[in-house]
């Protein structure tokens, strides 16, 4: 993939892009077979992205002027540098950031300056589903501007009639994060409908999901069959999200709980469950480790999934599932290395099978789905 940005040295995220991209999929999957060499799994073949237009979701700082803002990265010093044009982006989303851009000129707010530590607009989030509809996110550094945001709201949606969510988030902290705790809607819709896997999952402002769509489709596509396959009676999903691995995991007669601490992510995901009219999923909101520790024996599930961040589900997780009545676990990671020590306080487990998914083609990163059973 050609990208003018990274020619002319403008942004240098997508690290591997001078890779060819078959050559990018092989040099993963030989990483990770190399870090997980000692568990022998049997490795089904990877899942291969496509090269551009796979993002669903854009995380753009504003930076530059009002009159002129910036979307897109800050540089050494900073200072916004645009990048609105990224190939990354799925058509709708590339297609309204200019709009979104005139936008911002438009309200008067100014892009926030990190070296002085002034301005209203820290970030511009756009998240697009399947049919082109758009969730819009202004993080801003205080609520006083939200009153111009609901102002000029009626010009941004004859501009963009598919922004069909908007919202403001508050963001009064100078650090590095990229979203505060509140949201504050300013539609009537407060739901964007994802699908995926066949599911049709309501998104909250909030709520976590997979960037890559065709790809997390696959990926939960292989955890329903393995699931499928080993037929359990009971099931966990533990940092669920809105739910994905739950939902496609469910069948009648299957109990599913699904554990998630973000408040956000659990409405989203009890909401799916209720318009799909899935009895037997549950979900709560809650720490993944302190729900398991506090179970009883007799609750334990046949089979837990977890889907971790990058810093794994840790020590005490990992040797409660080694000493529980669990018989399978279905762990999907977006670090491998941290999937690697967390498997070495489970001996009791064996990693029978593995697959690789590349979720970010051109970056050294990549997802990992494992199945371990109990070593008999």
């Amino acid at each position: 993939m050609q990208c003018s940005y990274f020619d002319a040295g403008l942004c240098r995220s997508c690290s591997l892009l001078e890779t060819p991209y078959a050559q990018q999929l092989a040099l993963k999957q030989a990483r990770v077979e190399d870090m997980l060499s000692t568990h022998s799994p049997d490795w089904l073949p990877p899942i291969a992205s496509p090269e551009q237009g796979f993002r669903n979701k854009a995380k753009m700082v504003v930076g530059g002027t009002t009159g002129a803002p910036t979307l897109g990265i800050l540089d050494g010093r900073g200072r916004g540098v645009d990048i609105r044009g990224c190939a990354l982006h799925v058509t709708p989303i590339h297609d309204a950031l200019p709009a979104l851009a005139r936008f911002i000129t438009v309200t008067g707010l100014h892009p926030y300056d990190v070296p002085s530590r002034r301005g209203d607009l820290k970030y511009v989030l756009v998240t697009a589903n399947s049919d082109g509809e758009l969730l819009v996110r202004f993080v801003v550094r205080s609520e006083d501007v939200v009153s111009r945001l609901r102002r000029h709201l009626p010009a941004l949606q004859e501009a963009l009639p598919n922004a069909v969510i908007v919202t403001a988030n508050l963001l009064p902290e100078h650090k590095a994060v990229t979203e505060g705790e509140r949201e504050i809607v300013l539609t009537s819709r407060d739901r964007l409908t994802m699908t995926l896997a066949g599911l049709r999952l309501e998104l909250r402002p909030q709520s976590f999901f997979q960037t890559n769509t065709p790809v997390a489709d696959q990926l939960y596509g292989q955890a329903r069959e393995w699931v499928d396959e080993l037929s359990p009676a009971s099931v966990w999903d533990l940092y669920c999200g809105v739910g994905g691995f739950a939902l496609a995991c469910a069948s009648p007669g299957r109990a599913v709980l699904g554990v998630e601490t973000s408040v956000d992510a659990v409405l989203s995901a009890r909401a799916t469950a209720r318009l799909g009219g899935l009895d037997d999923v549950r979900f709560e909101a809650g720490d993944a480790t302190e729900a398991a520790l506090r179970s009883q024996p007799d609750e334990h599930p046949d089979l837990v999934i977890v889907n971790p961040p990058r810093r794994g589900i840790g020590e005490t997780l990992a040797r409660w599932l080694d000493a529980s009545a669990v018989e399978h676990v279905v762990y999907s990671s977006c670090n491998p290395v941290t999937l690697a020590r967390d498997l070495e306080w489970m001996p009791g487990f064996r990693m029978r099978r593995a697959r690789a998914l590349d979720m970010f083609p051109h970056t050294a990163h990549l997802e990992v789905v494992t199945m371990l059973e109990r070593v008999r």
